[in-house]
């Protein structure tokens, strides 16, 4: 079973056919639980335009398994768990700055209900 904060190759659609690339796993243990899926934020070697506010730059990449300098980018995407295979785990600081940059480009902290008027 994949956790939170692991580091995985995955299958993913590309002009050129199918590639292999590298995401973290950010779904919940309840969400794999009852899906057969997971859900993944992109990581990608491009570091120096890793630079927006919805990228983290990996500190620990190569404890997290990664061959090269990598960041994570908030592009986020479901695969099904057949074609995802486990390389590694964040460490805590970067998990960390993983999930504060997920929340930036979700702004799930920040959504209110929305409001209603009579019609």
């Amino acid at each position: 079973m994949f956790r939170a904060g692991d580091v995985v190759v995955f299958e993913s659609p590309d002009v050129r056919g199918p590639k292999r690339r590298p995401g973290v796993v950010i779904s919940s243990d309840l969400y794999h639980e009852n899906r057969p899926d997971v859900i993944v934020a992109l990581v990608t070697i491009q570091t120096v335009r890793a630079i927006g506010p919805t990228d983290c730059i990996l500190l620990d990449w190569a404890e997290a398994g990664l061959r090269r300098p990598s960041a994570c980018r908030a592009f986020i995407n479901t695969r099904p768990l057949n074609l995802v295979s486990r390389i590694g785990r964040l460490t805590d600081r970067d998990w960390q700055g993983v999930c504060q940059t997920v929340n930036r480009a979700l702004s799930l902290n920040d959504v209110a209900a929305p409001d209603t008027e009579d019609e």
